[in-house]
């Protein structure tokens, strides 16, 4: 009789499972003097780290946690992608991962908003927690005091995505049959560059990831398949041949 077959969906967050980016959205919505300063300071402080100050700044202005979970629960979130993947977890046989820049509040905080916090089998992140206070602490995955990664492909100091995934593949112990990348950012080609040719990066349009592709794929020796989409409805499409 023939195994049922095992396949592993690898989701990054911002602009890939949900259609904003959650670091920026938040001061768009609440502080865009705050957001204004992020886009001068982005190549001075670690990017993980001025998301922390600029947290800091807004609690001391009194913005507070039920403004930034208020504002998280109105980020854009297409139907068509809470389609896909609830679909594709009610088949069987998939593993979803979230593996993500962005922080595991923010995270948690939409997932359980769109009835989804029972999607992923892990949500590897930057940890964040609120404090008695109302201050949302932030830190890196990757602790800057500590041991720090080997990625040489340009992963950020906080985390590096690939490693990451080669560590869960590990602690899991499955062979996959198929694993399913959906990523858009340039700190998702290092994980798709373990991916092997059976695999697919599901890569969204006119966003960092696909120029690196584009400019680094081959040189790099990338194996995986290669489709691109713009919008959920596309994905959900891709998702329902799985």
């Amino acid at each position: 009789m023939t195994q049922p077959k095992k396949q592993l969906v690898v989701f990054d967050f911002d602009w890939s499972l949900a259609d904003q980016d959650t670091d920026r959205w938040i001061f768009e919505v609440l502080a865009p003097d705050i957001r204004r300063k992020m886009k001068t300071l982005k190549e001075e402080i670690q990017w993980t780290d001025l998301i922390a100050q600029s947290l800091r700044e807004a609690h001391a202005r009194s913005i507070t946690k039920e403004q930034i979970t208020h504002a998280l629960e109105i980020m854009p979130f297409h139907p068509a992608m809470t389609r896909a993947v609830t679909s594709l977890k009610a088949r069987g046989g998939t593993t979803f991962l979230c593996l993500s820049n962005s922080n595991s509040t923010f995270i948690s905080t939409i997932l359980k908003h769109k009835k989804l916090e029972d999607l992923f089998d892990e949500i590897i992140t930057n940890p964040a927690e609120w404090d008695p206070s109302g201050l949302l602490n932030l830190k890196r995955r990757v602790d800057p005091d500590g041991p720090q990664h080997s990625c040489h492909v340009g992963c950020s100091p906080n985390m590096c995505k690939g490693e990451e995934l080669d560590a869960f593949l590990s602690r899991k112990g499955i062979s996959f049959d198929h694993i399913a990348y959906v990523g858009d950012g340039s700190n998702d080609f290092c994980p798709i560059l373990r991916l092997r040719s059976q695999d697919t990066i599901f890569c969204r349009t006119y966003r960092g990831l696909q120029k690196r592709i584009e400019k680094e794929g081959a040189s790099a020796g990338l194996k995986c398949n290669v489709k691109y989409w713009g919008g959920a409805w596309e994905l959900e499409e891709y998702f329902a041949a799985l």
